[in-house]
């Protein structure tokens, strides 16, 4: 660009104006013309040949602009500046409110949001706003089902970069995030906030209807299917159906024939680790559950359920066709082979059948000629209970029926 001397300036022919410099009359031509710089790619117009060079970059891929520590380059040197201060740490826009520091004067609009409340970015399908434009396009993802970050290892699709970072924990087995209780390791931070519940017992999830609290959100959504009579999970082979997952996994093991808990002490094998953990007090000796009323104790609490009826009469299981009452399931379930007429247990010596496995054992004797039942006053011998207990009314006078 050429400079004349004040004797020789750079003149506007329309308006008079003069220059020292030929640039500045061109300039100042394009002003007073309205005619702008083009981009013959895409048409877009500029006020300046400078502006159109660095816009032409673009177009070009050309990044004359490097990076002195990590060799990263740019197109402008704007951008070169925002990027040396993730080197250098520099973080000089301040947020008014808070203490928060932020490199890029975008990156404090886009938080100052957080203190107004401002939601100018609107979802077109649900209406939900959002504070920044990142939010809504990871957000438009839940109705696009568009998934585009890829686990290498898997292959299985996320909607969210941080999804899938938490993802490849799982193949790394990496947990950093360790219980100072009783050193369970989380892979996630917030996995290990749930978990501690568990020892502080705080239950701050509440069900409206009845009234019961979980330690956990999801415990709460489960229980509430209970109460909704939903049931979406179902199984394939029978067609049963479930209110929860856990309960669909365990029904599995039924088909599967799975029983993944083992006993270390005696290698009894289980379905359910609750079924273990009862199991293991029989090993340990353990007894927690005390009758109230004759200091009996039992390993299980089940167990002590059922003693408690010797002391209330209680006998919830009825026989709907005689209206025969049990204290327990399984005196039911025997019970009800004499209206079917079942009888799975066959002597194997007269091929007699019987409808419990008691009155079979009772049978054999009369083959093996086991005469263990005798009475005290007369020395005669029965093969079973019954009929010793009948015999003795005779001596004490009672009728025998």
């Amino acid at each position: 660009m050429s400079i004349r001397s004040g004797e020789e300036p750079y003149k506007c022919e329309i308006y008079s104006s003069e220059f020292s410099e030929s640039g500045n009359l061109k300039l100042n031509m394009r002003v007073n013309t309205r005619q702008k710089p083009i981009c013959e790619i895409c048409k877009l117009e500029f006020t300046r040949n400078d502006s159109l060079r660095r816009h032409m970059r673009t177009h070009t891929g050309e990044k004359p602009y490097s990076c002195d520590i990590c060799m990263s380059k740019f197109s402008e040197k704007s951008t070169l500046k925002i990027h040396m201060r993730r080197h250098t740490g520099e973080k000089p826009y301040k947020c008014e409110f808070c203490t928060a520091k932020f490199s890029q004067n975008s990156h404090l609009k886009e938080h100052m949001r957080l203190h107004t409340g401002d939601k100018p970015y609107e979802c077109e399908v649900c209406m939900s706003k959002f504070s920044q434009n990142s939010h809504l396009k990871e957000h438009m993802r839940l109705h696009t089902g568009e998934k585009p970050f890829i686990c290498e290892l898997c292959m299985s699709a996320f909607a969210h970069s941080s999804s899938l970072q938490r993802h490849m924990k799982i193949h790394t087995e990496e947990k950093p995030y360790k219980c100072g209780v009783c050193m369970s390791e989380f892979s996630e931070n917030f996995h290990l906030k749930e978990h501690m519940k568990l020892h502080t017992g705080e239950k701050p999830y509440k069900c409206e209807i009845c009234l019961s609290e979980f330690a956990l959100s999801r415990y709460l959504t489960e229980h509430m299917k209970t109460h909704t009579g939903e049931k979406p999970y179902k199984c394939e082979l029978c067609s049963s159906a479930f209110s929860q997952r856990c309960n669909l996994t365990t029904h599995m093991r039924i088909h599967t024939g799975e029983k993944p808990f083992k006993c270390e002490v005696c290698m009894s094998e289980f379905t359910h680790g609750a079924n273990l953990k009862r199991h293991m007090k029989i090993h340990s000796g353990e007894k927690p559950y005390r009758c109230e009323f004759c200091l009996s104790q039992f390993s299980h609490r089940c167990n002590l359920t059922t003693h408690m009826r010797r002391h209330t009469g209680e006998k919830p299981y009825k026989c709907e066709i005689c209206m025969s009452e049990f204290a327990h399931r399984g005196n039911l379930k025997k019970h009800m082979k004499i209206h079917t007429d079942e009888k799975p247990y066959k002597c194997e010596i007269c091929l007699s059948t019987f409808s419990q496995r008691s009155n079979l054992t009772t049978h054999l004797r009369i083959h093996t000629v086991e005469e263990t039942y005798k009475c005290g006053v007369c020395m005669s011998e029965f093969t079973e209970c019954g009929c010793l207990e009948k015999h003795m009314r005779k001596h004490a006078g009672e009728n025998p029926c």
